[in-house]
C-alpha cells in the first residue's frame, strides 16, 4: 500500500513538473491609454487559446502575459493584439483598426521598419 502512494504522489508531482515547464510569462510594450485599452489589450491576449493571464499596465504601457509554449507563441498573442488596434513589438495595428478605435484610445504611433522602407520606395518612383 505504502508503495502505490508513493508512486501515486511520484507521477502527481513528475505531471505537474511537466505542466509547469512549458508555462512561460514574458513582457512586452503596447500602446494605449486608457481604461478602455486595459480591458480591449487584455481580452485580445487572453482570446489565444494557451494564455492563462494577461495583464496590462496603464502607467507602463507594459504587458505581462503567461501562456503554454506547447499551444501558442509570443507572436500569435502580438498578432491577436495588433487585430485589436494596439501596436506591439512585433506587429503594427492596421490603420483601419486603429482609425477605429475610440478617440480616448489614440496613442502616438511610431514608424517601424517595414513603413519606413514602404515610405522610401516611393519617394524613390515619384512621376
Amino acid at each position: 500500500m505504502k508503495t502505490k502512494v508513493i508512486s501515486l504522489i511520484s507521477m502527481f508531482l513528475l505531471g505537474a513538473t511537466m505542466l509547469f515547464a512549458q508555462a512561460k510569462t514574458e513582457k512586452f510594450e503596447v500602446k494605449g491609454k486608457c481604461g478602455m485599452c486595459e480591458t480591449r489589450i487584455e481580452k485580445a491576449a487572453k482570446s489565444v487559446e494557451g494564455v492563462n493571464e494577461a495583464d496590462w499596465n496603464l502607467k507602463t504601457h507594459m504587458l505581462e502575459v503567461s501562456f503554454d509554449e506547447s499551444e501558442t507563441s509570443l507572436d500569435e498573442v502580438q498578432k491577436a493584439i495588433a487585430k485589436v488596434g494596439h501596436d506591439t513589438p512585433m506587429h503594427k495595428a492596421s490603420k483601419e483598426v486603429y482609425d477605429a478605435l475610440p478617440g480616448c484610445c489614440k496613442y502616438d504611433r511610431i514608424e517601424m521598419k517595414d513603413d519606413k522602407k514602404h515610405h522610401n520606395h516611393h519617394k524613390e518612383h515619384k512621376h
